[in-house]
């Protein structure tokens, strides 16, 4: 081989070596999630602190739970929020001085919005059919895991709720329960609604962030490029009615 040969074939190898350094620079990292590809619009990112409040009226017999601060009485407030740091204790309002806040039932999950593309909402739940009792968790509660549930971000849509076993006495209610996955690229917003049923007959309240098999509860929770203003809430069953007072919507910016 000539010199000149041996010349141009070096100046081959390194024109072959810098257009794959060019390209492997212009690569978008395999992690990086966009927003249905939009350039420029970031991706999901900090933590979705999902408080659960449980309340219980000794006199009736009735639990409830929120997960956001009711519309219309803030007395069951709860601490529900986007944050740059992670919560490690649930805030609860009060209650109005006969449903009272049960501890042992509280919780809070810090959601990492950036450690997957999907939010997988757990809702569970529980019924003691002695006294007609409904009560949900979307949360594992910090003081009783029998009443678990599966709430996470992950790289995997889950199509079935995981729930703890319950204490025997208020059993998982299928009926009620359920999972939704929410694709975190697919808008700009999470919208959070929560729907609150009351039965005069039972004396028992049920929640609904979730929607279930019974559609007759259905929410309106959703990722979209809109933020929403107003809770979207099925009509209930006629027994149990929405109680427009403790519904509630929360939008959650996503970048």
């Amino acid at each position: 081989m000539t010199r000149r040969t041996v010349s141009r074939a070096w100046r081959l190898v390194l024109t072959m070596a810098a257009g794959m350094c060019a390209l492997i620079a212009a690569a978008p990292p395999s992690t990086a999630w966009t927003h249905d590809g939009e350039a420029g619009l970031a991706a999901p990112s900090g933590f979705l602190n999902l408080h659960q409040c449980a309340h219980y009226a000794s006199s009736l017999d009735d639990h409830f739970s929120t997960f956001l601060t009711p519309g219309g009485d803030g007395r069951y407030s709860t601490g529900t929020k986007h944050a740059a740091a992670a919560d490690t204790a649930a805030a609860c309002g009060p209650g109005n001085g006969n449903h009272v806040p049960v501890t042992l039932l509280h919780g809070v999950r810090a959601l990492n919005l950036g450690s997957g593309r999907y939010l997988n909402l757990h809702q569970c739940d529980y019924y003691r059919a002695a006294s007609t009792d409904h009560f949900t968790t979307l949360v594992t509660p910090g003081g009783d895991g029998r009443y678990s549930t599966g709430t996470k971000v992950s790289n995997t849509p889950e199509t079935g709720p995981a729930c703890g076993a319950g204490n025997g006495s208020h059993v998982p209610n299928p009926g009620f329960s359920g999972v939704k996955s929410l694709d975190l690229i697919a808008g700009r917003y999470l919208n959070l609604h929560q729907c609150v049923y009351y039965s005069e007959r039972h004396a028992s309240h049920l929640t609904s962030l979730v929607p279930a098999a019974d559609t007759r509860y259905a929410t309106g929770t959703n990722v979209s490029d809109t933020a929403d203003t107003a809770p979207v809430c099925g009509p209930g069953n006629g027994d149990h009615v929405l109680i427009p007072l403790l519904t509630a919507v929360k939008t959650v910016p996503l970048g």
